[in-house]
């Protein structure tokens, strides 16, 4: 299974729109446009099919989980007594 099947799979299970998953990518500050987008989601031998690379995908996996869970919490330290 390639990335490009997984984050299509993702998109269709959790009713995603393109406008999501750009705003997931950009949670972790990575930035897509929307036609390098749509060329994930295009069959394999359509000319302007572009594979999804690890980094993509990893990148929306942890903007993935922010958009779910929210950003992780500060950890605060306590203070020194002494």
């Amino acid at each position: 299974m390639s990335n490009n099947d997984i984050i299509k799979k993702l998109r269709v299970a959790l009713e995603l729109n393109n406008e999501d998953i750009i705003h997931i990518l950009g949670l972790v500050n990575f930035t897509v446009t929307k036609s390098e987008l749509g060329s994930f989601f295009r069959s394999e031998d359509h000319p302007n099919f572009k594979p999804c690379g690890d980094q993509i995908l990893r990148n929306f996996l942890n903007g993935l989980v922010i958009y779910k869970r929210g950003p992780r919490p500060e950890k605060t330290v306590p203070p020194v007594t002494g």
